[in-house]
């Protein structure tokens, strides 16, 4: 029996992988590699430490006894001075030299940058994944006319390629602003308590430039060669808002994009992948729910509302540091990073099944073009030397009288029929015909695609292919 409550981000929605970065060993084995780089700068810059301690430190960096630091932190009520003394307690040797001269924010600060730009990487590959699995819908359906629709009345024809490009686009635009975050993510380094590094000059008597050096060395041991050049006791928790700001970025897109697909399935012209044996409705038998991006919406709202977060913890700090915002924090960075992951994981789980049914499209279309197409008639008609205020007013009576029909007796829309069967129009059949072919009135879609894809997407792809092919099951 399951008594206590479980996040459904971890046990429905997320991936392992990116769980795993937000993991208790991921954190606090982060932890002691920080540790383990910062003895080892100040060993290199002449502070009396040996290497015996510091491979005393390294051989115990997997071996964290989660019992003892609980028991630690319940009686310290600090979760870092309880680590200390536990990594303390299996490296006797090195006992005197963990956390030498730093404050807690070293570990967790760093840490958290660090577990964010391991997620980042990982929403990035994913991303990746979900363009590619997008392009390859745009260009298989780049020449395909469909119903264009604004204030989602009909309006001017478009393709279904053109339109999934349109939602290709935000989802660039996403990948670009994710990878400046990532590019200009920065380590908050070694600071000291309030930001001044005065406990690092007194460890180095007083020399600047060791103090200096320190801040590099930590910093490039751990991966990162942006440092941000000042702090508080905290880097400056406007890196977080930027950050999420991105996944809010992402969600907002697929919102829309879903948006726009669940629309789709209601007119039946697009529909997402339904497996075999799926149930739409407990009592409906009949129905096929678009429940997958029904989910993307609703933890895409989770994901956009999550920003208020970051911007209410930044705004709310008080001079060099509160800790009014660890405990937001623990809950904001994760979660809003498992939900960008599982919407991107329902995404990409869409887009390689979804299904276009073009019959239903083609008569959709062809209950709207007749009326759309009474001007380019009237024009080509106008062209073989007939009167236009004459068939102009003829085509207007016309209209009405096919909408009526339509509108009020629930009949086809047989204006072309009607303009054909009229003898005011000096044009066969088949010139009628060939000028209300779809067609006529994609303008330059299919081209805008492939200009797109190729001159936008393709190099990403290129560029990133080792990480294309990510296989995608959802857990429910």
């Amino acid at each position: 029996m399951k008594t206590e409550y479980e996040n459904p981000l971890i046990t429905r929605y997320s991936s392992k992988e990116i769980s795993e970065i937000f993991s208790p060993d991921y954190k606090f084995i982060t932890w002691r590699k920080l540790w383990i780089a910062l003895a080892e700068s100040e060993k290199e810059l002449g502070l009396n430490i040996s290497e015996e301690q510091i491979e005393e430190l390294k051989s115990n960096i997997n071996n964290i006894d989660y019992k003892k630091a609980k028991e630690m932190e319940k009686k310290f009520r600090h979760d870092v001075m309880a680590h200390v003394h536990t990594y303390g307690e299996q490296c006797p040797k090195a006992k005197g030299i963990i956390h030498l001269g730093a404050t807690s924010a070293f570990v967790g600060d760093n840490t958290d940058v660090i577990v964010m730009k391991e997620a980042s990487i990982l929403i990035k590959n994913k991303l990746i994944n979900l363009i590619d699995k997008m392009s390859k819908f745009c260009l298989k359906y780049k020449s395909l006319p469909t119903l264009g629709y604004t204030h989602f009345q009909p309006a001017q024809m478009t393709t279904v390629g053109k339109r999934a490009s349109l939602w290709l686009y935000d989802i660039y635009l996403d990948y670009n602003k994710l990878i400046f975050e990532i590019d200009n993510i920065k380590f908050r380094g070694v600071k000291g308590t309030t930001g001044t590094q005065a406990s690092f000059l007194n460890l180095f008597n007083e020399d600047s430039n060791k103090v200096v050096k320190l801040d590099k060395l930590v910093a490039q041991k751990m991966g990162f060669d942006n440092i941000h050049p000042l702090s508080g006791q905290t880097y400056t928790r406007k890196q977080d808002f930027d950050i999420l700001a991105s996944l809010s970025s992402i969600a907002q897109s697929l919102h829309k994009i879903t948006n726009d697909i669940r629309l789709l399935q209601h007119l039946k012209e697009i529909e997402e992948p339904f497996n075999k044996d799926q149930i739409g409705s407990s009592a409906m038998a009949y129905k096929r729910n678009p429940m997958r991006s029904e989910r993307i919406s609703s933890l895409a709202k989770y994901i956009i509302s999550n920003l208020m977060n970051p911007a209410l913890i930044y705004s709310t700090q008080w001079f060099e540091r509160t800790l009014d915002d660890s405990a937001n924090r623990r809950l904001s960075i994760a979660q809003g990073f498992m939900a960008c992951d599982a919407i991107l994981n329902i995404a990409t789980n869409i887009f390689e099944d979804l299904v276009v049914y073009e019959n239903v499209i083609k008569t959709n279309i062809d209950k709207e073009l007749p009326f759309m197409a009474t001007e380019n008639i009237l024009m080509e008609s106008v062209k073989k030397g007939g009167d236009r205020q004459v068939l102009h007013e003829k085509i207007r009576l016309l209209s009405m009288e096919a909408a009526k029909e339509v509108k009020e007796f629930g009949m086809k829309n047989n204006l072309i029929d009607k303009i054909k069967n009229s003898n005011k129009f000096p044009l066969s059949d088949n010139e009628i015909d060939n000028i209300i072919n779809p067609k006529n009135f994609i303008g330059r879609s299919e081209e805008q695609v492939e200009e797109f894809i190729n001159e936008y997407i393709s190099p990403i792809l290129k560029n990133n292919k080792e990480v294309l092919g990510v296989n995608i099951e959802l857990k429910v």
